[in-house]
Formats: structure tokens, C-alpha cells, sequence
């Protein structure tokens, strides 16, 4: 491998430029700024528009990949969940998982093993283990047909997807990254020494010079490389092709009043899952449906996946979900490393990192899973800090112990102790909120406690009273809190603030989000 020398330095704008501003990409942006490179991002769309703010919405190791022998991927995922869990646990937190029984698909034999494994394959300190439960006495049976009397719980973890790119994104720029939303990558140059990039943004057409590119650009990760990077030698860089496959999600008025979810099989082998959601909610979900000759942005529920995920649903609760139940869907696209694998559910999870150095570095991304965000965006610093010449030996990892943005409640509820779960250190942190605002109602206390973490402070700042935060544009949102968006989280758009930053669109009706369209347009340059 040829590393270049760290005196080029001064001939480039920046050490890289990141293209794509999802898990991924943001991921990457923040170890490597926290190693001292210095970074860009850029990101076509909002942050998190995409993908990585379209998933069940899980930390977890994926129990069904062990039927596929996925044992590695799922050992490093079942590593990072309690490492995630503890760097933000605001926005994450640990769920159980409830599996019922049908012996019409997997035999229980088959289920103990694989349980057995998920429990074992990697060390748990927060995270109870799996045991069989009896469904005729378990409040989790109580919504569930007569027929099954049997089943297992499991522990996984749960987060909030879109704002876990945004916290780690915020972190970045802590950190010394330029993060830049809405400014698409037209044209990435390539010569000996470094790269020349073509950025059109809200501010016009700039140029940036960067020693390496990391292309993170999820589902276009491929047509980067076969449409917009450019070599002078006229090598051709995509190596690999994506599959694309579109996972899809539905999201019902509350269907059981516990705080477990449930894992249900289907008849097909897939598994489809129901989740407490926002409270009111129901998210089931997913499905996997190939994408072939479709813009991924594009991508959206079909008619077919509505049926089919109600249907499975109502296979196993006693009042069955229909399409008229539905609220609200969404649908993102995994850009899979194809494998030739002719079932898209069997296609790994798993992510490649390809190196190129025939000229200026370039790393590609290829798949990858939300839960291992973390260890391959360390692993992407580990091998662009050594083709730019200072490999993690000089500029080490530093991530695994490392809090995301507002992460750290320490200063508000003290030093937790080993072990501490942490849903019961983010209680003890909400009731610090309530008790140094006293004004805040319980309810807004609580979701600025979990939306902001310990940058919750930065929000209020000196407010003294419900007054200070400025006029209440929707219900439970404030003047000042929509300018804290803009400020500090990339806010541009009704859409930015009520369906990534927040699921509060979910809550309010089309004239209060349109309340809040309004008056983010007409404050942009405030």
C-alpha cells in the first residue's frame, strides 16, 4: 500500500472529504475528526434522509441471521449493542422481545439453540438473557391468540435512528468537521496527490481539495463511483455492485398497552416485528422487496407490502390490523453487497470496506447495519489514516468509550455505577430535568430529556419560564427550540424538524405542520 506523506497536508483543503451523510458517513466523519484529520462531509439531502432514518429502529444482533451462519456479523453486532447503548442512552435504551411459539415454522429445539448462542456469542453486562415464557399467564400473551400458549423473551436494544445520525454528526463538528447538508458531489476529480471535488450546495458552486474520499454514499455508492468520480488515468473504480433491496414500515394506533415488542415468524421465514412506538403507537415492520431500475430516493410502501405486513400481524394478535388501521409508513432502501444470493433476505448485513490507492486514497463503503456503525467507522479511520500515511498506531481509535453528543448525564445524576442499565440512569436523568425546571411540565421535560440528552441545558439556555421559550408554534414546541434546530442541528424544513429530528409530525395534524413549515421558512436567516 502507498501512503502518502502528512506534508501534502498543505497542498489540500482538508485530509478527506466524506461523501454521504447517513450512519455511515456521519460515523466516519466523527473518528476520524476526533483523530485530528481534517474533515468535510456532504450530504445531497438532509441529514439521515434516507436509509438510515427508515429502519426497524434496533440495536440488536439479528437473531435470524444465525440461520444464515452469519455468526461473525452477529458477534460483532451483539458487541456493539451495549457499547452504543452506554454512549447515548438518551436515545437509546434496552427492549425485550417477545417470540411466540408456532410450531408450523421453527421447531422450539431450534429456537433454544439459537437463543443459547445470542446470549453467548458476546459478553452482556446490561442486557438480561432469553428464557421461555407461558403466554396464558404473561401480560405480553393478553393481545395475542388463544392458540399460542407458549414463547421466549429476549433482550435487544432500541434507538432512534435519525437522531443517532444527527448526534453523531453534531459530535463531528464538535470535533472539527465540516458538515454540509443539502450540497450534492457533482464532480469528484482524481489525481496523483489528491482530490478535487465539485460541491453545489444553497451557496452556489465550490471547489475543495482533500487528500482522500471515503464514499459513504449508501444506495448510490456504486453510481458514485461509475458516474461522478473520475480518475485522470480513466480507470474505472466500481469494483462491486450494490443490491438494493427496500424494507418497508407500517405504524398503527397502539396495539398493547405493555413496553415489550414482539418478534413474530412467518410462514416464508421472515420476521416481521411489532414495537411500542411513540408512545400512542404500533411500528410493524419489515419487508424485503428487491429494487431494480428505481431512484432509491424514490422508494415507498406498496399496496402489496400493506397487505402483507398486516396480514402476518394479524396471525398472531386476537384483533386482526387492516390496511384502514394504518397512520403513517415509511420506506427506506439497504444497499446490500450482492452476493448472488437469489433470496433478498439471505443477503449478508455485513459491511466491505474497499481500499483504491491507484492514484489519491479512496475508501468505499459497502453495506453495513446500524448496529455496527460504530466499529466500521473505526475500522474506515483505521485504514484511511494508514493510506494517508498515519495509521491507528499514531492516531489511535478512540470511539468505543466515547459518549455521543449529550450523551454524557454525568454531570446531572453522577458517575453510574458497572453495569447500571441504562433506562434507569435516563429516569434519574429525567427527574434532574423536572428538578432544575420546575416550570417545564412533566411531559415536555420528558421529551426534551430524551431528545437532547444533556444538551438540553444548551436548549433552555437562561429560560426562566414558559414564556422565555418564545411562542408555541405546535403543541409542546417552542420558538426557541426550532431555532435551536436550525442552529445547532442542520434544521432547514418543516419536514427536517417533525419526521427526523423528531417524530413529532406523527402527533400533530396537517395544519400544525404546516404551522411549523411556516415559520421555519419564514425565519431561514435567523
Amino acid at each position: 500500500m502507498t501512503a502518502l506523506s502528512p506534508s501534502s497536508a498543505n497542498a489540500t483543503d482538508y485530509d478527506v472529504l466524506i461523501i454521504g451523510g447517513g450512519i455511515n458517513g456521519c460515523g466516519i466523519a466523527r473518528d476520524l475528526a476526533g483523530r485530528g484529520w481534517r474533515v468535510m462531509l456532504c450530504e445531497k439531502d438532509d441529514l439521515a434522509s434516507h436509509t438510515s432514518s427508515s429502519s426497524t429502529k434496533l440495536i440488536h444482533g439479528g437473531l435470524r441471521y444465525l440461520e444464515y451462519y452469519e455468526f461473525s456479523l452477529v458477534r460483532k453486532a451483539l458487541q456493539e449493542r451495549e457499547v452504543l447503548l452506554k454512549s447515548a442512552p438518551h436515545i437509546m435504551w434496552p427492549l425485550r422481545f417477545v417470540m411466540p411459539h408456532d410450531p408450523n415454522t421453527r421447531p422450539a429445539w431450534l429456537i433454544r439453540i439459537g437463543l443459547f448462542l445470542y446470549d453467548h456469542l458476546a459478553k452482556r453486562e446490561v442486557l438480561p438473557g432469553s428464557r421461555g415464557i407461558d403466554l396464558r399467564t404473561h401480560t405480553a400473551g393478553k393481545p395475542l391468540k388463544p392458540l399460542f400458549k407458549h414463547g421466549f423473551v429476549y433482550s435487544d436494544g432500541w434507538v432512534d435512528d435519525a437522531r443517532l445520525v444527527l448526534l453523531t454528526a453534531v459530535d463531528a463538528k464538535n470535533r472539527g468537521a465540516d458538515i454540509l447538508t443539502r450540497t450534492r458531489c457533482t464532480s469528484a476529480q482524481r489525481d496523483a496527490d489528491g482530490w478535487t471535488a465539485t460541491l453545489e450546495g444553497p451557496d452556489g458552486i465550490r471547489t475543495v481539495r482533500a487528500r482522500a474520499v471515503v464514499n459513504a454514499a449508501g444506495p448510490w455508492a456504486e453510481s458514485f463511483l461509475r458516474g461522478v468520480a473520475h480518475s485522470a488515468r480513466g480507470e474505472q473504480m466500481a469494483t462491486k455492485s450494490l443490491r438494493l433491496v427496500k424494507g418497508s414500515h407500517l405504524v398503527v394506533k397502539r396495539l398493547f398497552e405493555h413496553d415489550h415488542a414482539y418478534i413474530f415468524q412467518s410462514p416464508d421465514k421472515r420476521i416481521i416485528f411489532a414495537i411500542p412506538y411513540q408512545d400512542k403507537f404500533t411500528l410493524i415492520g419489515t419487508t424485503d422487496v428487491e429494487l431494480k431500475g428505481t431512484d432509491p430516493g424514490a422508494a415507498r410502501i406498496s399496496d402489496s407490502e400493506i397487505s402483507y405486513l398486516c396480514e402476518q400481524v394479524s396471525r398472531y394478535f386476537e384483533k386482526p390490523v387492516t390496511p384502514a388501521d394504518v397512520v403513517w409508513t415509511y420506506s427506506g432502501v439497504r444497499p446490500l453487497l450482492d452476493d448472488a444470493s437469489g433470496d433478498p433476505s439471505a443477503v449478508t448485513r455485513d459491511y466491505l470496506l474497499e481500499s483504491n490507492t491507484t492514484g489519491a486514497p479512496l475508501l468505499s463503503v459497502w453495506g453495513g447495519k446500524i448496529t455496527t456503525f460504530r466499529k466500521l467507522a473505526e475500522d474506515a479511520a483505521n485504514e484511511v489514516g494508514t493510506m494517508l500515511g498515519q495509521g491507528p498506531s499514531q492516531r489511535p481509535a478512540w470511539t468505543e468509550d466515547a459518549f455521543l453528543a449529550g450523551g454524557d448525564l454525568s454531570p446531572w445524576i453522577g458517575k453510574g455505577a458497572r453495569g447500571a442499565r441504562p433506562n434507569d440512569e435516563f429516569e434519574r436523568f429525567v427527574a434532574a430535568v423536572q428538578a432544575r425546571y420546575t416550570w417545564l411540565n412533566p411531559q415536555l421535560a420528558r421529551r426534551l430529556a430524551r431528545a437532547y440528552g444533556a444538551r438540553v441545558a444548551d436548549l433552555l439556555g437562561n429560560a426562566a419560564s414558559m414564556a422565555d421559550l418564545g411562542a408555541e408554534i405546535a403543541p409542546g414546541l417552542h420558538e426557541q427550540e426550532l431555532r435551536f434546530m436550525q442552529t445547532n442541528e442542520w434544521v432547514q424544513t418543516g419536514e427536517d424538524a417533525l419526521w427526523r429530528r423528531s417524530k413529532l409530525g406523527l402527533h400533530y395534524t396537517p395544519a400544525q405542520r404546516s404551522a411549523v413549515g411556516l415559520w421555519l421558512d419564514n425565519h431561514k436567516n435567523i
